[in-house]
């Protein structure tokens, strides 16, 4: 047996003692959302009349009384110091794709050596982290590092918690000393407040009593698990999140046998864990299952007010990376971190609605429930005029390798129907709507089940944005990024398009209301008709049709961010107040920066790991068959030679393109030249994989798939 790094670790695994089952204990719903300073605790904490006043903005929007802050602040740090709290911080979304916090202790002192725990309504309301060192894409100079966190009472705060101690969270909003926002909560905030008004427009224009609008999400998370052993022993992972290298098993998820599969005990306890803290935190996980893909899960939450669902969603990653390091796994989020299997999304689940009315339930007659074909009609029309700027919010070096795989939609944005919305806008544009196909039942043949409900339509899989019964799933985000930036843009072309049809309805009077309303969505169907499509989204004729039919196909980050700067993009951001010009330009710089600075680190390690681990084994293995043919040669043998030959020049002649795919990789990082860079680190990728398959298995350094993907 060898005694190298990945056998050592496969050996630990394999002697690991399995986790002891967690003690039973009967479920508490007590528990659910302890950590969080919510509604319970706020009217435990404050008096009824501050109380009401904070659940009033909470509940209903209304804007926040500077007066009552000392008191909820005050509330705020007596509830965290009886739940363990010491400290507290501003917790904010800066533009580096995670989440921010400088921990401020309660500890303040007093005369005659004294202390007491204090929390000033100012401490509450406003921060002032250093800016200097977060993206910002030159909104301002590096050595202008003044910036400043608002606190945002919509979404609540919670309790962290830590071995030896707590810390109290405050969600905020972050901007620079000029007022330009450096996070991505502010512009999330806008965009809802654009879509409600947007919506409050319409229902009037409709004659609906008045209600409150909601906007609500429901992000579905997928993830990797792999022993912490075998990432430490892989270079690669450890810079980037993703294998560099690394030749694809025999079987890996060809039999599809993993999806839905029974979850194995050390996977179960790390989930029930995860939940466990989850659910402390008020965040409402519900659904867990194996992946299609060997070692990769997924978790989902039920629906939520969409600027807390984001919130939660971020919590969501960072809970599932620590569990996973106190179970001894690591939780990778990368979007694709293994070649030839499936990588990770974040399914975007989007809805809009009213009081308690889903906007986007069609009901039991979509061709008659008019608000729901007048919300799909201005979905289409946002999503046809500005599927550019979604793409931009799915583009990532990471996403790069993930979109338009088999198990992710293609960089083509379209809108899946289904047969029976199909049919029913088809029926528009012709005149009017006269019939839709019904939901059903089926029986499957067995006399003891019961007869099954069937839905009007069949899901599509690979459709990017598509419709699945109550609302939109928005399926080419990818796993690590924050769900922030595809809804920012959703709910801002959305709302556009709700205001497109208001103003045309306010003319209308209302007795030809009806006659008008048919009218603007037959024309918007008639126009805006091209972005639904129904088939395969995988196949080389959707893209060719896609071309045909004007839809944009921007296949990578460069390309796809170029739409944050045109100008009619720019102009509708800063019409709804979501981002102003400089903003919109500042994130364009802030991500492709991003994009050169991911993509030289993966190009550099790449090398590192080709010239300082791969080449020396090859090398010395080389060594062994030459010698073992020179002693073949003299002690005059022939059986098993011409083989051992055939080994030694495969294996000699992998050296030799090892040397010059490096010598390409090095040129091209050098030149900085992206695209030679990415074939360059394709090319080297080749060669190690095909080397991997040679070289002697006991001393082949880096942990193989065979054995990450499956053993756990």
């Amino acid at each position: 047996m060898s005694n190298c790094n990945r056998t050592y670790a496969i050996n630990q695994i394999a002697v690991s003692p399995v986790l002891p089952p967690c003690e039973p204990r009967p479920a508490n719903i007590d528990d659910y959302g302890i950590d969080v300073f919510n509604e319970d605790s706020i009217r435990k904490y404050l008096s009824k009349g501050i109380a009401e006043k904070l659940l009033a903005t909470i509940e209903k929007g209304v804007p926040i009384d500077p007066a009552i802050a000392g008191d909820v602040a005050h509330a705020m740090k007596e509830w965290a110091i009886d739940r363990g709290a010491t400290h507290y911080t501003h917790w904010f979304q800066p533009l580096t794709g995670g989440t921010a916090e400088k921990h401020d202790s309660f500890v303040s002192p007093v005369p005659h050596g004294q202390a007491v725990f204090a929390f000033s309504g100012k401490n509450l309301v406003v921060g002032e982290p250093d800016a200097s060192s977060f993206p910002s894409g030159g909104i301002r100079s590096t050595f202008e590092a003044r910036g400043y966190t608002a606190w945002d009472p919509s979404s609540p705060a919670f309790i962290k918690r830590h071995a030896n101690g707590a810390t109290l969270c405050i969600p905020t909003a972050f901007c620079s000393y000029t007022g330009d926002v450096l996070d991505k909560k502010t512009p999330l905030l806008r965009s809802i407040q654009a879509l409600k008004r947007s919506v409050n427009r319409l229902m009037k224009c409709f004659g609906v009593p008045e209600d409150t609008p909601e906007v609500s999400l429901g992000p579905e998370q997928e993830y990797f698990l792999i022993d912490k052993k075998f990432y430490l022993n892989r270079p690669d992972l450890l810079q980037t999140g993703r294998t560099l290298f690394g030749a694809p098993p025999p079987k890996h998820q060809q039999l599809e046998d993993h999806y839905f599969g029974a979850i194995k005990p050390r996977i179960i306890q790390f989930m029930t864990e995860v939940e466990q803290e989850l659910w402390k935190l008020g965040i409402p996980a519900k659904t867990r299952h194996n992946e299609v893909a060997p070692a990769q899960f997924e978790l989902a939450p039920v629906f939520e007010d969409l600027n807390v669902a984001v919130d939660h969603n971020m919590l969501v990653m960072e809970t599932l990376r620590q569990v996973a390091d106190r179970h001894g796994l690591v939780c990778l989020l990368h979007e694709k971190p293994f070649a030839g299997i499936n990588g990770s999304g974040k399914h975007n689940n989007w809805s809009i609605g009213y009081g308690k009315r889903n906007l986007l339930d069609p009901g039991n007659d979509p061709e008659q429930n008019m608000i729901f074909l007048t919300v799909l009609s201005a979905i289409l029309r946002g999503v046809d005029l500005h599927a550019d700027l979604l793409r931009s919010t799915t583009c990532s070096i990471n996403n790069d390798h993930r979109l338009g795989a088999n198990e992710a939609p293609p960089a083509i944005v379209s809108i899946f129907l289904g047969e029976q919305l199909e049919d029913i806008i088809d029926q528009i544009a012709k005149g009017a709507v006269s019939t839709s196909k019904k939901a059903g039942t089926m029986r499957i043949g067995v006399d003891i089940l019961p007869t099954l409900p069937r839905d009007a339509t069949d899901r599509n899989r690979t459709s990017p944005f598509a419709f699945t019964g109550n609302k939109f799933e928005f399926r080419a985000p990818g796993s690590s990024r924050s769900c922030a930036g595809p809804n920012i843009f959703l709910n801002t072309i959305v709302a556009e398009s709700l205001d497109f049809i208001s103003e045309r309805l306010e003319k209308a009077s209302a007795k030809d209301f009806n006659e008008a309303l048919l009218k603007i969505i037959r024309d918007i169907v008639a126009k805006h008709r091209r972005i639904v499509f129904n088939g395969n989204g995988y196949s080389a004729e959707w893209e060719a049709e896609a071309a045909r039919r004007g839809l944009p196909n921007l296949k990578t980050t460069p390309e796809a961010l170029k739409p944050l700067l045109e100008t009619v993009n720019q102009k509708l951001m800063e019409k709804y107040g979501v981002f102003s010009k400089v903003e919109m330009d500042s994130r364009y710089e802030v991500f492709l920066e991003e994009y050169h600075r991911k993509l030289r680190i993966e190009g550099e390690i790449a090398l590192e790991i080709a010239t300082s681990m791969i080449l020396p084994i090859a090398a010395t293995y080389y060594g062994r068959l030459s010698a073992d043919l020179a002693s073949a040669a003299q002690g005059k043998l022939k059986a098993g030679t011409a083989g051992l030959r055939r080994l030694a020049d495969q294996v000699g002649a992998g050296i030799d393109r090892l040397d010059a795919a490096s010598d390409a990789l090095r040129k091209a990082i050098a030149a900085h030249n992206p695209k030679k860079t990415l074939a360059a680190m394709t090319g080297l990728r080749d060669v190690v994989d095909a080397l991997e398959l040679l070289v002697d298995d006991a001393c082949w350094p880096l942990p193989k798939y065979r054995e990450m993907l499956f053993i756990y």
